[in-house]
């Protein structure tokens, strides 16, 4: 399995409702290199198969290139699953937070 399949399977397992940050994909994978993280789920084949709009910068904040329609796009699916936000753009990892 190569790295961006490895990526893919991690967001899967993110559950409804939760949320991980790129660098939390990192370090469960080994390494170090977040932005490649970014670069897989930007790659990203399938919105529908790998929840990509689960993921977010460390301090919560969305993601201004969501590759599936943008931040307002992924503020909607995640709201549409009950995560909360502090505002607009950034989740309130304290009740959405998901560890590895």
């Amino acid at each position: 399995m190569n790295f961006f399949e490895r990526v893919y399977g991690l967001v899967r397992s993110v559950p409804e409702g939760y949320v991980t940050n790129y660098g939390e994909i990192a370090r469960a994978l080994g390494t170090r290199d977040a932005r490649r993280v970014g670069h897989a789920l930007h790659a990203n084949p399938s919105g529908d198969l790998t929840p990509c709009h689960r993921v977010v910068t460390k301090e919560g904040k969305l993601s201004d290139s969501y590759a599936f329609g943008g931040s307002f796009e992924q503020y909607a699916k995640l709201i549409e699953e009950g995560v909360t936000f502090l505002d607009r753009t950034h989740v309130d990892l304290i009740k959405h937070v998901w560890h590895f």
